[in-house]
């Protein structure tokens, strides 16, 4: 065991604050890795101040963070994969039980006994796991993931939980390459779906209920932008879609968005309003549209998309804050006021 600086939260009501923890000495199978960046989740605020008390309740003191890079400073004996001074990431997962199902079918992320980077039960030291908020972390070698040397670095760490949330309910869908897919607001997920589906040869259609967000679409690789809030607009392109990803989390109309899938059509919610959306049956059976909704992909998967990015050079829209910034970037997260996701520079921590 040894010590790591981090940033932690002591209670739902605290401020992010300098901490030390613990961390386990790598077994024959961890690698042990200097965090460099990491990314900062939505769900990361929603932990910290237990919003989610009913589904996932926090357990203090938390140290959030699940979108991390790093490089690899110790491996154990009998890892394979990764040497030290290699490139690598961690998303949101350092365990499963290998032997589920959905472990067997690489989809870890499904496996009833995953376990998370923070704030799930920490089978090695007692308590619970601590995430990326820190100087270092010490991970299975199947949880870590290569890293393409050629991306920006601050950008790539975002791709280990909002990369992977949409890349992965896009592939899935098949070849969309020609075909018109739309995505429901741009925002830190939003953004991604723009660039996974325009790299995959769609012809992308941004819907936004603000028309400030046009040219900021367009940039990222839309060929067309909706305003939301325009009847005539929405009615224009109804029943033209081949495949929507709907990443709002706020409350919305979702019969609006379905209804404008064609024939066959399917729109597939990442986003997670917390109180139901009311559905209108006849929406999906006239038309026989579908509706479904997806999380991370698994490790496999998750691999594939930062290969995929290496390939076409896709990283996400970052601003680089300091961990001393981190209790302000929560307030900023709260008022959507950053384009389109916060990257902490881990080297901040060393001032601690």
């Amino acid at each position: 065991m040894y010590k790591s600086k981090a940033y932690s939260a002591a209670g739902a009501t605290s401020p992010l604050a300098s901490d030390v923890i613990n961390r386990r000495e790598a077994t024959d199978r961890d690698v042990q890795i200097e965090i460099l960046y990491c990314g900062v989740c939505h769900s990361d605020l929603h932990t910290v101040r237990n919003e989610w008390s009913g589904v996932m309740p926090t357990v203090y003191p938390v140290v959030p963070g699940h979108e991390i890079v790093g490089r690899v400073t110790k491996v154990g004996t009998a890892v394979k994969k990764y040497k030290a001074g290699d490139l690598v990431g961690v998303g949101c997962l350092v365990d499963s039980d290998r032997s589920c199902p959905s472990c067997k079918d690489h989809q870890e992320q499904f496996c009833p006994s995953s376990t998370f980077t923070y704030n799930s039960p920490d089978k090695h030291l007692g308590g619970v796991t601590y995430g990326g908020y820190s100087e270092s972390i010490v991970v299975d070698e199947h949880f870590v993931l290569a890293v393409p040397e050629n991306l920006n670095l601050a950008g790539v760490a975002p791709l280990l939980c909002a990369g992977i949330t949409t890349y992965s309910p896009i592939r899935r869908w098949g070849d969309i390459a020609g075909k018109k897919v739309g995505v429901v607001g741009l925002g830190g997920l939003g953004h991604m779906g723009v660039k996974f589906a325009k790299a995959f040869g769609a012809h992308v259609v941004v819907f936004t209920t603000s028309a400030g967000k046009k040219e900021d679409a367009l940039r990222l690789g839309a060929s067309e932008v909706i305003i939301s809030r325009n009847p005539d607009e929405m009615k224009k392109h109804a029943g033209s879609f081949n495949f929507i990803l709907d990443t709002v989390a706020a409350e919305h109309d979702i019969n609006a968005y379905i209804n404008m899938l064609g024939r066959g059509g399917n729109i597939t919610l990442v986003g997670a309003p917390d109180k139901p959306l009311p559905l209108f049956a006849f929406s999906l059976l006239f038309g026989r549209r579908t509706l479904s909704g997806s999380l991370i992909g698994g490790i496999a998967e998750t691999q594939e998309m930062l290969d995929f990015c290496g390939k076409h050079n896709i990283t996400a829209d970052v601003e680089v804050i300091p961990i001393q910034k981190i209790n302000e970037a929560y307030e900023r997260l709260v008022r959507s006021d950053v384009k389109y996701r916060f990257s902490i520079d881990m080297a901040s921590l060393k001032s601690e």
